[in-house]
């Protein structure tokens, strides 16, 4: 949880000139939309996520894997923390003299079954509020186990490059480390939908596709053409309003992946698709993998780990 920073204040200057670092000519609509943000939004955004709590939202899960859809859980765990950001790791000490950061960090898993056997995959997003300081994700873990054996991959962002390790048991991926520019990561869209939406590039973007699907589709992270778009769309059954973020890739990956989220504050995620060919060989086919929000606790989960919180769980629409 961030104690130390005044996110108020670094919410401003987020939405007033957040866009700079990751648009194009043809984004400048966007800028303008984000610096018409108030000292009133700011205050909301401050009193949301600096409850000492953290939102935690589970998912129905439709995963496409291995040319079939499999059902799950995907959770997604949104917390602001104070983060140093030259060593990259999160601030337990004194601050003083250290490059810290407010980041609003996203840990989002996913849960589901192939046959006999499970998948569990992780990835943790550090994203900074203050986007006019620090207009990338600082850093992005991505991990993924099952019976086969597991993956790990890892964007450290240093000056104007990620520098990339991914670590595999495939002998074709095997242990890699590279470099890539600093363009827009696919893992930091979800973070940023909910510091400022307007600050998210339409048009054509350079993007790196999320850590996670590219684990799964065993393709090296890359820096990939796209066209990116923002969409309202109609209320809701609730009436709240709801708005698509879609990014479609160019070239052979002809994947596609659309976030709906609340068009009003505080933009939760309200589901997600994401279409692309899976499977190998003759299985191979165009699928849609889906995750629709179910279930929502604003809790201080850390200080939830004894027997009696189990309950809590059930709550949350976990088995």
């Amino acid at each position: 949880m961030m104690a130390r920073k005044d996110l108020s204040a670094m919410l401003l200057w987020a939405l007033a000139l957040g866009t700079v670092g990751c648009r194009n000519d043809a984004d400048s609509q966007n800028v303008a939309a984000a610096r018409s943000a108030t000292a009133a939004s700011a205050s909301q955004f401050q009193g949301y996520w600096n409850q000492g709590k953290g939102e935690v939202t589970r998912y129905a899960l439709e995963q496409a894997r291995y040319g079939e859809i499999r059902k799950g859980d995907a959770v997604l765990i949104f917390v602001t923390e104070d983060f140093i950001a030259d060593k990259q790791v999160k601030l337990e000490s004194d601050p003083v003299g250290k490059p810290v950061a407010g980041v609003l960090k996203l840990n989002m898993t996913k849960k589901f079954n192939t046959g006999i056997y499970p998948y569990s995959m992780m990835t943790s997003i550090f994203t900074p509020v203050d986007l006019s300081r620090y207009p990338h994700a600082l850093k992005v873990t991505t991990t993924s186990q099952e019976w086969c054996g597991h993956t790990f991959t890892q964007f450290n962002l240093r000056g104007g490059s990620y520098n990339v390790q991914e670590y595999s048991y495939f002998e074709k991926e095997g242990d890699q480390q590279f470099t890539l520019d600093a363009a827009l990561l696919e893992d930091e869209v979800w973070a940023r939908i909910r510091i400022a939406p307007e600050s998210l590039p339409t048009g054509e973007i350079r993007i790196v596709p999320g850590t996670m699907t590219a684990r799964l589709r065993h393709i090296r992270a890359a820096v990939e053409n796209a066209t990116a778009s923002r969409t309202v769309l109609a209320a809701d059954s609730s009436g709240s309003g709801r708005t698509r973020y879609t990014i479609e890739y160019k070239g052979d990956s002809e994947r596609k992946l659309a976030i709906d989220f609340e068009s009003s504050f505080p933009h939760r995620i309200l589901e997600w698709t994401e279409t692309y060919k899976d499977g190998f060989g003759p299985k191979a086919r165009m699928l849609t993998t889906r995750a629709v929000r179910t279930n929502e606790l604003m809790i201080d989960y850390w200080t939830k780990n004894s027997s009696a919180d189990d309950s809590l769980r059930t709550l949350l629409g976990l088995e």
